[in-house]
């Protein structure tokens, strides 16, 4: 299996998050890549690097205001006299669908709290590069599958699954699996969406939610307690021309193998039924038991028999790398995820 990456994606290492109203270290680290990278090595096979993307691959699915805003953010903080060391916004665009387009604001701050959808996407001096580099790591391996490999896997970090068109939200600044099943509508290939993190992806269901053209599945931990909480619900099946092409499947926190296998199989039905021409499979590995978050409780061995599940569907198939953070497994348990989907 061929691995795409970009070193680039180390550079972007925020230390603290918000949680429970307070500063805690982040779990979302560069440390994370060595980790993923040893399950890779477990694997085998080449591992490249990706061609450097710019604004229109981006504007596929993010906002040209949004990117432009992203690009010169630190640039642009820094010239604040007596700024907080982070980026971060006073107020929130509350009900921002329904404003005039003549409200959106000039001062940086007030652009923030347009584009920053809460604590936890922290701004540093590299993360545009990173985040970048990140998205482009999930259009080339988009590439490698339309050029005719069969599985590809993008070890993408940041993450993407909750950054919508034009915001950063939960560690993602760009939408990878998004950008991934774009470039794959650009070449005319039918994209399904399977996103198995353990919270749900809330900006890819956004990006996607009226629209036909792309199904989009998730199976998360119910949002009633647990992160992203107002958005992951089953009753949101798509809007217009996408109603029906997006479903949740939310379970509750501490499922095993055996129900959460009985949802996936649900997912699977679903994704069938859709026939598309190619998989992007939103790899959270942070449904295992040992993962910070503490969400699910999937054992290392169980990886693989999520990956065979999958992989009896037959479809080439993108591996966009969500999350799994910081834990003993980390490395197995995506070995045993990549082995299972490629058995």
């Amino acid at each position: 299996m061929i691995t795409v990456f970009d070193d680039m994606q180390r550079s972007h290492a925020p230390r603290e998050f918000i949680v429970s109203g307070k500063p805690q270290p982040i779990p979302e680290i560069p440390e994370r890549i060595d980790m993923l990278l040893e399950g890779v090595r477990r694997i085998g096979g080449p591992v490249v690097a990706p061609k450097e993307i710019f604004g229109d691959t981006l504007a596929l699915v993010h906002d040209r205001r949004y990117i432009q805003f992203l690009s010169t953010l630190w640039e642009r903080w820094r010239r604040i006299p007596d700024a907080a060391e982070t980026p971060s916004p006073n107020v929130f665009a509350l009900g921002r669908a329904s404003l005039p387009p003549a409200s959106y604001p000039d001062s940086v701050v007030g652009q923030c709290g347009w584009h920053l959808g809460d604590g936890s996407c922290p701004v540093t001096p590299k993360t545009w590069e990173a985040a970048r580099a990140s998205a482009a790591t999930a259009a080339h391996g988009a590439k490698l599958v339309l050029g005719g490999e069969r599985a590809v896997y993008a070890l993408c970090r940041p993450p993407g699954h909750h950054a919508a068109a034009d915001m950063a939200a939960g560690f993602c600044y760009f939408n990878n699996a998004a950008v991934a099943a774009a470039v794959f509508r650009e070449a005319g290939r039918r994209a399904a969406i399977l996103d198995i993190d353990v919270h749900h992806g809330n900006g890819t269901e956004a990006i996607f939610y009226d629209r036909a053209d792309v199904l989009t599945v998730s199976i998360h931990a119910h949002p009633r307690r647990f992160y992203p909480f107002f958005w992951g619900y089953p009753e949101e099946r798509g809007r217009g021309d996408g109603e029906g092409f997006n479903l949740n499947l939310p379970l509750e926190r501490g499922t095993t193998i055996k129900p959460y296998r009985e949802a996936l199989g649900t997912a699977l039905s679903r994704i069938a039924d859709f026939a598309p021409d190619v998989l992007v499979l939103a790899a959270g590995l942070d449904i295992a038991v040992d993962d910070p978050f503490k969400g699910f409780a999937i054992q290392t061995p169980e990886f693989g028999v999520i990956g065979r599940d999958i992989a009896a569907l037959t479809l080439p198939m993108l591996i966009v790398q969500e999350g799994g953070y910081p834990s003993p497994h980390l490395g197995g348990n995506l070995a045993s995820l990549l082995e299972g989907l490629l058995a």
